[in-house]
């Protein structure tokens, strides 16, 4: 059973989060192991094996790039944990200029304005890489998609970077 089947709901991309976590609650307190306290060995067993993968099936449901990569090694492509070099010299390049202007942004006159319209920039990247992530899916296109995941991976560190900055410059 995959982590789909194991909430209800359809294999794929596009998910009702709310309807995910409500499964969730529900799949939890049905196989919650106190549940099982008088079960034999092998049920308090079973149950607690149960709670853990509705756990883990839940984590990686909830985040976009765990649930695509987890589309993706239900296909048979599976690209967690890999350390492959993304192949696209424009896209690394536009990431490296990303990173150039974010270095840049504690100099200028408003770093808080800067910071504001260079975050509004990564956050529509990140948006519309998701969306371009999510026809690829639907369209079955796997190795496609599994470059998109590579991309939207090094968005969301741009984010962060986005974030630390913004840290630093409110302290």
């Amino acid at each position: 059973m995959n982590h789909f089947e194991l909430f209800g709901l359809p294999f794929q991309f596009q998910l009702d989060g709310s309807l995910l976590a409500t499964q969730f609650r529900e799949l939890q307190r049905h196989f919650h192991p106190d549940n099982f306290a008088t079960a034999s060995e092998r049920d308090r067993l079973m149950a607690v094996q149960k709670a853990a993968q509705i756990n883990d099936a839940f984590q990686t449901l909830k985040n976009p790039i765990s649930r695509a990569e987890y589309m993706l090694s239900v296909n048979g492509v599976d690209i967690r944990g890999e350390q492959k070099t993304l192949q696209d010299p424009a896209f690394l390049m536009q990431q490296m200029e990303l990173r150039e202007e974010l270095e840049e942004i504690p100099e200028s006159n408003d770093p808080e304005s800067a910071l504001f319209d260079f975050e509004q920039h990564a956050s529509t990247l990140y948006k519309s890489q998701l969306v371009e992530l999510e026809q690829l899916l639907v369209d079955e296109n796997w190795e496609v998609a599994a470059d998109a995941v590579r991309k939207l991976k090094f968005i969301v560190k741009l984010r962060e970077e986005v974030e630390r900055l913004e840290d630093s410059l409110l302290d």
